[in-house]
């Protein structure tokens, strides 16, 4: 398993134990718990920890600082729509593996779905496609495939 798979998985764990579906932490400490450099809990942070994937991260720099990460709650409805909205014009397939294991997680689609969405914007489902076409549609395969769940 891979540092930031660890880290990620570390974090859900704090918000899924937490009633108001929080978790906070302070950014060195967090590191030395899980042997890792505090810019890769940034990384983390910054890549799979956004407001399009549904987290608000609010920050106090300073002696006795943390980091806050909130999972925003909506409905079902909203959160796919609003997951939609963010994807934009393009995605990289990282970029929408994350958004599915996502969506996944906050049980928004099921196992299956994620698995028919995981094959049809896959990068060798792309392969035959000229480079600047494949993210712009992956994107909107990604997100018709999400309209589906609504």
């Amino acid at each position: 398993m891979k540092i930031s798979d660890i880290i990620t998985a570390e974090i859900l764990k704090m918000l899924d134990e937490s009633e108001a579906h929080t978790a906070e932490i302070q950014r060195n400490e967090f590191a030395n718990d899980i042997g890792c450099a505090p810019s890769q809990i940034n990384y983390v942070l910054s890549s799979r920890f956004t407001p399009e994937h549904g987290y608000i991260i609010e920050s106090r720099r300073g002696g006795g600082g943390y980091i806050r990460i909130r999972r925003v709650v909506m409905s079902h409805s909203s959160a796919v729509m609003h997951i939609i909205n963010s994807i934009g014009d393009r995605i990289d397939a990282l970029s929408a593996r994350v958004v599915i294991e996502n969506c996944l997680h906050s049980q928004l689609i099921t196992v299956e779905s994620a698995k028919l969405m995981w094959s049809a914007v896959s990068s060798n489902v792309m392969r035959c496609l000229p480079p600047e076409l494949k993210d712009v549609l992956r994107a909107a395969i990604l997100k018709e495939m999400l309209l589906t769940q609504l």
